[in-house]
Parts: structure tokens; sequence; C-alpha cells
């Protein structure tokens, strides 16, 4: 044990006081929240460009209609013919031109109308247009049938059912997809720590390996001691920098949005298009109320038991992928021999990023989301997308946990076991590149 435990602290020092693990540990957090502050900048400036279009209304309707858009300012044009008025939206350089013909009817003067632009519009901007002439349409119609603008509002007016647990808890909308997500941010930063962090225990064997330095160390060490040792150093330094991560880029990201003003609505307007007009939309009385909700329902996720499990299925997750990269690394003379045994390591893990998203989005407490959180090699990117939803009711069942993090330390010490042959083997062999066979008859000595 004491081997063991000089073992550990020598790689563990090893990589901590390395000059490149110590700048990226620093410098990530300011580059992700760098990032992270530019593309919220970006969606300001965007947002604040307002889209400017030219309106020429020759009918007696629309006449106030087109001014509601949000993010268009409208410039009307008046006695001019319908040639005039494009040359002159182009020459301005303005978006595009609404041109409303003259007729007797709605109906008539909303099926000749068109939209003039030199490129393309966006669907979001058709979509707020034309929702403009639905609206009146639809108004027109009804009035026909002796309904009035007050009674087509009433009419019109969205409807949204409760949804609540047994217990009374509200339920909102997109809650699944949200809980999704953040967990699938952690699983995915599992995923990268994993290959990283194994990445490093491989080039750490191989490097002592063809310096035939590994020769002098097993002498008075055993292979199985050597190899825990760098695993179990090298994880410990991942978790130092995780920590450092999170606590340094928590405090970046707090002095970036205090000193900036950066508004995090700005990015939610980028991302979801152009805003339907504000007459038409008669359900936007009720946004800021769901906003607050979501807001509520966001701070309500379990973030300290998911920061826990985040380490603990870092630690197991990466403890089995690394004791594999470690007999790879034992197995091959250089990193470039690698390359045919990464493919079956890597694929487990994209595999589970994907189908974890699918699952988990669709139906999270489905068999195929279960399998995949309890199967060794997936779990510890599928359960994190599980478990931002919490542990028990609503959440993850506590024995799919338990026998979750049961099923990943037996394949730890399992994978450690066969790993330990190959690399006692391997770590002395030179001059041969390896196969799968000489993998599967070192397994048996």
């Amino acid at each position: 044990m004491g081997k063991l435990s000089l073992i550990i602290k020598r790689e563990y020092l090893a990589k901590v006081k390395n000059k490149s693990f110590i700048i990226m540990t620093f410098l990530s957090p300011v580059l992700m929240v760098g990032m992270v502050a530019l593309v919220l900048y970006l969606a300001m400036l965007n947002g604040s460009d307002k889209r400017v279009i030219t309106v020429l209304n020759e009918s007696s309707f629309y006449t106030d209609d087109f001014g509601k858009m949000e993010d268009v300012s409208v410039v009307k044009l008046k006695n001019l013919t319908l040639e005039q008025a494009k040359d002159s939206t182009e020459q301005l350089g303005y978006y595009g031109l609404v041109y409303v013909p003259n007729a007797s009817t709605l109906e008539e003067a909303t099926k000749e109308s068109y939209f003039y632009s030199k490129e393309s519009p966006t669907d979001g901007f058709l979509n707020e247009l034309e929702d403009i002439f639905q609206y009146r349409l639809k108004q027109k119609r009804l009035e026909s049938l002796g309904v009035s603008e007050d009674q087509y509002a009433a009419i019109s007016k969205n409807f949204s059912i409760h949804t609540a647990t047994f217990q009374g808890k509200e339920n909102l909308k997109g809650l699944n997809e949200l809980n999704a997500i953040i967990g699938g941010g952690f699983g995915y930063l599992i995923m990268m720590f994993i290959i990283i962090y194994g990445s490093f225990v491989m080039r750490s064997v191989i490097e002592e390996k063809t310096s035939r330095v590994i020769e002098v160390i097993i002498s008075s060490v055993k292979p199985f001691q050597l190899m825990m040792g760098k695993i179990i150093g090298t994880s410990l330094a991942g978790v130092t920098q995780f920590v450092i991560w999170v606590v340094s880029g928590s405090i970046l990201f707090l002095v970036v949005f205090l000193i900036f003003d950066l508004d995090m609505e700005a990015l939610e307007n980028a991302g979801s298009g152009l805003p339907q007009a504000k007459a038409m939309n008669v359900a936007s009385s009720g946004m800021e109320e769901n906003i607050q909700q979501y807001a509520e329902m966001f701070l309500q996720i379990p973030w300290v038991s998911l920061f826990s499990f985040f380490l603990v299925y870092f630690i197991l997750g990466y403890l089995i992928y690394s004791s594999i990269y470690a007999a790879i690394g034992a197995a091959v003379d250089n990193e470039t021999d690698t390359q045919q045994f990464m493919l079956p390591v890597i694929s487990p893990l994209m595999l589970a990023i994907y189908v974890g998203f699918i699952s988990v989005f669709s139906n999270p407490h489905g068999p195929v989301a279960v399998g995949f959180s309890l199967f060794p090699l997936t779990s510890p990117i599928v359960m994190l997308m599980r478990l931002s939803s919490g542990v028990g009711e609503g959440g993850v069942p506590v024995w799919q946990l338990v026998v979750s993090i049961a099923l990943l330390i037996v394949t730890f010490l399992s994978i450690v076991w066969l790993a330990a042959k190959i690399y006692r083997i391997g770590i002395l062999m030179y001059g041969k590149k390896p196969s799968y066979k000489d993998l599967y008859k070192w397994l048996k000595y």
C-alpha cells in the first residue's frame, strides 16, 4: 500500500506541476467565459439591429397593422407606382417592400399582396408578416358571421392544460428537455474528461515504456500497482482541475455579467427567431409568469446532488476507461499504433451521447434510457442526463441509481483485473505491433 501511495503522489504531482496542465487549468475558464460573453454580446448587438421595410398600401385595409411588428421599422410610401417603390426600397438598402394592391374587398387585396426583397427573407420574418394577414382575414370572415373583434380575440385565446404530479406539484412544458440538456452537458463533460485524461495515462505509459524507465520501476513495484497508481493519480489531477474550473468559471461569469451588464434574454431571443407580432400573440400576457416559473424550476434542479453524482460517475467511468487506456499504452511502442484500438474504446462514449439525448428527451424513464443508464460503459453519461430531474419521486428510482453504481464498481474491478494481465506482459514487449489476437493470448496467461 505504501508503494501504491507513492506512485499516486508521483503521478499526481507530475501532472499538476506540468506547465501545460497549469496553463490550461487557468486559461480554459477564461476562454469559456469569454466565448459565452462574446455570444451574448453578439446576440444583443444583433437584436438591436432592426430591419427596415417599406409599405406601399393602395387599399383601405391594413392601415396600421405592419407597424406592430417587433424589431421592424416601417416606412410608408405614398403616391408612387409599384416599380418606383421597388426601386426606392432597393436603392435605400432597406430589407424589403410590402405591397398591398387596391381592391374592393379584403380577400382580394390579401390574395394579390406581395413582399419584394433583394434576398430570400427569413422564415421568422415571413411567419410574422403572414400572421398579420391571417389575423385580419380571420377577423373579417368572422365579422361576416356576426362575431365582433373582442369576441374574436376571446375565441383566439390559446389554451394550455395544467399539468401536475399526483402530489400537486405543478409541471411545466419542456421541463424534461431542459433537464436532459443540463444532464447532457454534464455527460458531455464526462466524455471529454475520460478521453483527455485517459489519453494522459496512455501517453505516460508509452513514454516510460519507450524510455526503458519502466524496466527499472517494475524491479521494485508490481505492474498492477504501477498501473493503479497512474490511473488514480491522474484521476485526482483531473478532479482538481475540474474543481478549479468550476470555482474560477463561476467567479468569472459573475464578474463579466456585472461589469458588462450582459442580457441573457438576448440569447433567448436570438435562438428563437423573430418574435410574433404583439397584436396577434394573445397569449403573451402570461409570458413573464411562465419565465418566472421556469426560473424557479431551474433553481429547484438538485444542483448539489447533480454535482456530487457527477464526481461519482466521472471517477468510476474514468477508472474503467483509463484502465483500458493503460492496457493499450502498455501493449504498443508508440502512439501511432494505438489508433487500431481506439475506436472500440470511444464508440460506447459516442453511443451514450447520441442515444442518451434521443431516449432521455423523448422518454427519460423508458426502457432504452433505463438500459443505457445501467450499462456500465454508457451509464456515466446517460445516467447524468436523467439525474437532473432528481432521485426518487418524479426522477430516477433509487434502485436504478444503486444498481448503476454497483455495476460500475464491479465492471471497474473486472476490467482492472483483465487490463493488468495485458499490462504486465505488454509493458516489457518491444518491436512488435500487437493485434487483437495477441491481446487475447495475454489475457489467458
